[in-house]
């Protein structure tokens, strides 16, 4: 029995799967992940000069002119097939959520219903003085109209990306709805995420600890791989398509 094979058994196993995903899974629908040598999103910038909470409190102008391109480059992307087969395993009943990493919408836009977005989501933008927010489209216009950080409409102060920076920590509903969701699991299958950046990074261990089994799906090692009771390392959708072939057969 093949890997893909040996997971669609698994999930047809189990009865409270639930997958994680990383930038892995987004990179064929054209979106960089952050540390590919040559491809990274932060292999030419020093993500702590543009993308840190203490860069945009400094400099929300010189921030968002960065910031801008990220979110006017992930508007237009559409899921793709890795992300429709994650959406069909949990339409069929074989994963119960989907928590993510990433913050481009994909597998909502692809017809995840539970989705638990513990990096925040490019959706929308806040206001860190009143707590204003603004959806996507809204902000877009701002961004097209004027150079600049684009400012809350009730106070005028910069917004921020509803997403994580680093310097903040991940938002506390959405780590402990991840937290439960990976105790409560028997199976975790992890895909497209090297699974070194934590807290997110802990979660496997959490379902190892609970008596669960880990399967991996993404190129390149992780911490992970010894642990793992299945391990792809081909192309996402190819390895994704072939698990849901599987159950069908």
């Amino acid at each position: 029995m093949d890997e893909a094979a040996r997971l669609a058994e698994l999930l047809r196993e189990a009865e409270r799967a639930v997958v994680l995903t990383g930038a892995g899974i987004s990179v064929p629908s054209g979106i960089p992940d952050f540390r590919s040598p040559g491809t990274g999103m932060w292999e030419n910038v020093n993500p702590m000069e543009v993308a840190h909470i203490d860069a945009f409190r400094r400099d929300p102008d010189r921030f968002w002119a960065f910031y801008s391109q990220r979110f006017t480059s992930l508007r237009d992307k559409a899921p793709n097939r890795a992300h429709a087969a994650v959406a069909e395993l949990e339409r069929r009943g074989r994963v119960r959520a989907v928590i993510t990493q990433n913050i481009d919408r994909l597998h909502r836009a692809a017809g995840s219903t539970r989705v638990v977005e513990v990096h925040g989501s490019i959706e929308r933008s806040i206001c860190l003085e009143c707590g204003g927010r603004v959806e996507l489209e809204r902000v877009v216009e701002m961004l097209a109209a004027a150079d600049g950080a684009p400012k809350c409409p009730a106070c005028v102060s910069p917004l921020k990306p509803d997403v994580v920076l680093f310097g903040e920590l991940l938002p506390a509903e959405a780590m402990a709805e991840a937290q439960a969701l990976a105790e409560e699991a028997d199976l975790m299958l992890c895909v497209g995420s090297s699974l070194e950046v934590y807290p997110v990074a802990a979660l496997p261990a959490v379902t190892l600890g609970a008596g669960g089994r880990l399967a991996v799906i993404t190129q390149g090692p992780t911490p992970y791989d010894a642990d793992a009771h299945v391990r792809l390392g081909g192309d996402v959708v190819d390895d994704l398509e072939a698990v849901v072939a599987g159950l069908d057969s």
